[in-house]
């Protein structure tokens, strides 16, 4: 277990805490999109949940707010890699566009431009690039846009392409995965570094913020026992594997993480993820 002092913004914990604070995550913002024009109308939300029925797959995104041009950004921390984060992203995006329309609207363009941000320490596309920015556009014709106000951008911590990004986005590309920017210090001076270092200062000093994060993990620990007492009973008959994989699935279903996440809760050698990931 991770002290609440030795989190960094990759943790989930400490992300959720920190853009709570509507100032921290519009700062967030202004760097990842260069727009210091930027302000957010609405409170910041986390773990705000979407569903479009009852017996639907519900989705419960990190954070999510508006801006003072109506405009909507959903931004995630993704640690863990995995190989349906594309879809993923679609599939929020949906999720989304349909709570914005109120019932009985007939006009489609009253739905707010939105903007899906994941942000990972790893290069989902293989190409080296810290940010790549997706909007639709026309095959035959590239250079046609389908304006729909729909935009997801996927964030590579590990990016090589420094000349296409500023300064300030690689400080705090390197301060979300280390706490430290220090190689860049002497290069900027961001008041919108400084709001969201601020701010984490002041969550790893609140103490009751402490007893919350002792209380969460807590929490988790109990499911994570359950979980794999229930994986061991329902694997009596099945064999020792089927029931350390049925014991990756309840973790995955009640915490809502990934699988290599799941089997690193369960204490499950590295060496082995790919055998239960077969199973799963």
């Amino acid at each position: 277990m991770k002290t609440l002092q030795e989190l960094t913004l990759l943790d989930k914990f400490l992300f959720d805490e920190v853009v709570e604070d509507s100032e921290a995550y519009e700062a967030l913002l202004r760097i990842i999109l260069g727009d210091e024009e930027l302000n957010l109308l609405s409170e910041a939300q986390t773990e705000k949940e979407f569903r479009t029925a009852p017996w639907l797959r519900s989705i419960r995104v990190d954070v999510f707010a508006m801006d003072d041009k109506s405009n909507i950004y959903n931004t995630e921390m993704q640690k863990g890699k995995r190989d349906d984060l594309v879809k993923r992203t679609r599939y929020y995006q949906a999720l989304i566009d349909s709570s914005l329309l109120a019932p009985g609207e007939v006009d489609f363009n009253s739905i707010n431009n939105t903007t899906i941000i994941m942000i990972m320490p790893f290069d989902l596309f293989g190409l080296g690039k810290y940010v790549y920015t997706f909007e639709s556009v026309c095959m035959e014709h590239p250079e046609l846009k389908l304006e729909d106000g729909a935009k997801r951008i996927f964030i590579n911590t590990h990016g090589t392409n420094v000349s296409e990004v500023s300064p300030e986005f690689i400080a705090l590309m390197k301060f979300i995965e280390y706490n430290e920017d220090e190689e860049n210090n002497n290069i900027i001076a961001s008041s919108n570094l400084e709001k969201i270092k601020a701010r984490v200062a002041r969550v790893k000093a609140s103490e009751e913020v402490g007893v919350k994060y002792m209380q969460k993990w807590e929490e988790e620990a109990l499911i994570r026992h359950e979980a794999l007492e229930q994986g061991r009973e329902e694997g009596i008959d099945l064999g020792i594997d089927r029931g350390i994989t049925q014991s990756i699935k309840n973790l995955m279903n009640n915490m809502g993480i990934t699988a290599e996440e799941a089997m690193s809760n369960l204490g499950i050698a590295s060496a082995n993820y790919d055998k239960y990931l077969k199973m799963l």
